[in-house]
C-alpha cells in the first residue's frame, strides 16, 4: 500500500467483514424499524412513541455520522469501525437484558450512535484498501450486501419478533454486531491515518460546497429518497388498486432485489471502462425518475415496473456516487467526506417520503410521485442543456 492509496485490491478476507458491517447496519435499521409495532407482547402500541423511536435512530445518524467520519480521519477508520460495532452490540444487549420500555429508548439511541460510527468508517476503509481503479467493484459489492440487509431485515426481523418478541430481535442484533466486530478485529488491517494539513471552517465549507462533492452527494440523496418512497408508498398504491399483501410485498422485494443485483454490475462496468461515473449516474437518475412515473400507472403492472426501475436506477447511482467521492476527496479527509455524504443520504431518506406525503395529502399520491420524478430528472436535464449550449472546440486554424 502506498501512502495515499492501495496499490492492489484488498484480499477478500479483509473485505468480507466490511461487507458484513454493511449488512449489519441495514439489517438493524430496517429489521427493527419494521417490527417495533409488530404483533408481540413487547411491541410498541403508541404511534407517537413509535414515531419517536424511529426519529431517534435517524436523528442520531444525521448528527453523528459527520462527527465520526472526521474522527476516523484523525485516529484511523479501523478503531472507529470496531468501536461503533461494539457500541451497537452493547446498545442492543441493553434492551435484550433489561426488557423495559425506558431502556428501549436508550437502546435505539445507542444503536443509531453505533451505526453512525461504523458505517462511514467502513465506507472509508473500502476506499483506502482498494486502488481507485477498483473502487467501482468494491463499492458495488459493499452496496450489494447493504441492499441484502434492507431486503431481509423486515422479513427475518418479523420472524424473530413472532418467535420471541422484540427482546429476541435485539438479542440477535447484539450477537451479530459483536460477531462482526470480532471478525473485523481479526481480518481488517490497520490503516494509518494520513498526515493532514490544518483545515479551517471555511476550508471545510468550501470543500463540501464544491461541485465534486455536491453532485454525487445530491445524486445519492435522490436515490435514497426514491428508494424510501418506493418501499413506503408502492404498497399503498398496490392496496389502492385492490392488490393483496402478497403482491405488494413482492413489489418491495423486486425493488430491493434489483438494487442489489445492479450495484456490483455497475461497479464492474465502471472499473472496466464500459461506463463513466457521470454518465452512469445520469442514466440512473433518469431510470429512477421513469420508475416513479410508472408508479402513477394503475394496477400490478405499474407497481412492479416502478419497483424494478427504481431499484435498478438507485442500484446504478449508489456505487458510482461513492466511487466519485472516494476518488475526488483528499485521502486524509476520506472519513469526513463519507460521513458528510452519508448525512446527505439520511436527509434524502427522510425528505423523499415527507415530500411525497405532503403533496399526496394536498392532492393525490400520483402527484407526489410526479413531483419527486421531476426533481430527479432536473439534474440530467440541466446537464444536457448546458452541454448543448457549449460551443464545439476548434481543432485547427481557418484557411
Amino acid at each position: 500500500m502506498t501512502e495515499n492509496a492501495a496499490a492492489h485490491p484488498a484480499p477478500a478476507r479483509q473485505m468480507w467483514p466490511l461487507y458484513a458491517a454493511a449488512f449489519t447496519t441495514a439489517f438493524g435499521a430496517h429489521g427493527i424499524a419494521a417490527n417495533l409495532g409488530g404483533f408481540s407482547e413487547d411491541a410498541v402500541t403508541s404511534l407517537m412513541v413509535l414515531g419517536g423511536l424511529l426519529a431517534l435512530y435517524d436523528g442520531a445518524e444525521v448528527l453523528l455520522k459527520p462527527v465520526f467520519g472526521a474522527l476516523a480521519d484523525r485516529i484511523g477508520a479501523r478503531p472507529v469501525l470496531l468501536g461503533g460495532l461494539v457500541a451497537f452490540a452493547a446498545a442492543s444487549a441493553v434492551y435484550a437484558l433489561a426488557d423495559s420500555p425506558g431502556w428501549l429508548w436508550a437502546a435505539r439511541l445507542g444503536q443509531g450512535a453505533g451505526a453512525s460510527a461504523f458505517s462511514p468508517s467502513a465506507s472509508a476503509l473500502v476506499a483506502r484498501l482498494n486502488p481507485a481503479a477498483k473502487h467501482g467493484r468494491a463499492f458495488g459489492s459493499y452496496g450489494f450486501y447493504k441492499s441484502i440487509g434492507c431486503t431481509l431485515g423486515p422479513l427475518l426481523g418479523g420472524v424473530l419478533v413472532w418467535a420471541g418478541g422484540l427482546r429476541l430481535l435485539f438479542t440477535v442484533m447484539a450477537v451479530l454486531a459483536a460477531a462482526v466486530a470480532v471478525w473485523a478485529a481479526l481480518a481488517v488491517p490497520h490503516v494509518s491515518p494520513l498526515p493532514r494539513t490544518r483545515q479551517t471552517v471555511a476550508d471545510l465549507a468550501r470543500r463540501l460546497t464544491d461541485a465534486a462533492f455536491l453532485r454525487p452527494t445530491a445524486a445519492l440523496a435522490g436515490a435514497t429518497a426514491a428508494l424510501s418512497v418506493g418501499v413506503g408508498f408502492l404498497p399503498v398504491s398496490g392496496r389502492a388498486a385492490g392488490l393483496g399483501t402478497v403482491a405488494t410485498g413482492a413489489a418491495v422485494s423486486v425493488l430491493a432485489l434489483c438494487a442489489a443485483i445492479v450495484q456490483p454490475k455497475a461497479g464492474h462496468a465502471l472499473d472496466t471502462g464500459r461506463i463513466t461515473a457521470p454518465t452512469g449516474i445520469t442514466i440512473g437518475l433518469l431510470t429512477t425518475a421513469a420508475g416513479l412515473a410508472c408508479a402513477m400507472l394503475p394496477g400490478l403492472a405499474g407497481v412492479l415496473t416502478a419497483a424494478a426501475l427504481i431499484g435498478a436506477g438507485t442500484g446504478l447511482i449508489t456505487p458510482l456516487g461513492f466511487a466519485i467521492l472516494a476518488s475526488s476527496s483528499p485521502q486524509e479527509r476520506l472519513g469526513q467526506t463519507m460521513g458528510a455524504a452519508e448525512l446527505g443520504r439520511e436527509l434524502g431518506d427522510a425528505g423523499g417520503p415527507l415530500l411525497v406525503a405532503a403533496i399526496a395529502t394536498l392532492t393525490t399520491l400520483i402527484y407526489g410521485y410526479a413531483a419527486l420524478a421531476v426533481l430527479l430528472a432536473i439534474g440530467p436535464a440541466l446537464a444536457l442543456a448546458a452541454h448543448r449550449r457549449t460551443p464545439p472546440a476548434h481543432t485547427g486554424s481557418a484557411t
